[in-house]
């Protein structure tokens, strides 16, 4: 079995740290970054089943995430990028679906429902009912 890697970026420890504990499983690897540089490097560095990313890392702007999944996209057009915000508008919902995210969550994330889509993805990730 191929191993399959998913790319976390957030500025909140905790995001990180819950989203990789519940993401890790057999054959999946999960690499996290709590900033897009970061990010960027590993990017470079590798190829990504799944890219999961805040919209606002830092700044009053907070696009970065918008931009993050624009780069993904042109790096590889068949990454998956589930996009997540704090700062949700429909605006920026559509922004994101334009720029070609997989999915789009307002915090807090439903993780039942994000592991069922990764698991669409085919990633063989806990399933609902295991992470219970």
């Amino acid at each position: 079995m191929m191993m399959k890697r998913i790319l976390i970026v957030d500025d909140e420890p905790t995001i990180l740290l819950s989203l990789s504990y519940c993401l890790k499983a057999d054959g999946v690897e999960v690499i996290t970054c709590s900033k897009i540089e970061a990010a960027e490097e590993a990017l470079a560095r590798y190829s990504f089943d799944l890219v999961i990313a805040d919209i606002r890392m830092s700044g009053m702007y907070g696009i970065e995430g918008l931009e993050l999944l624009q780069y993904v996209k042109g790096l590889n057009p068949v990454t998956a990028v589930i996009i997540m915000t704090a700062y949700g508008s429909p605006e920026i919902k559509e922004e994101a679906f334009k720029r070609g995210a997989y999915y789009y969550y307002e915090k807090p994330v439903d993780i039942d429902h994000l592991l069922m889509m990764v698991n669409r993805l085919g990633i063989p990730v806990p399933g609902p009912a295991s992470a219970a």
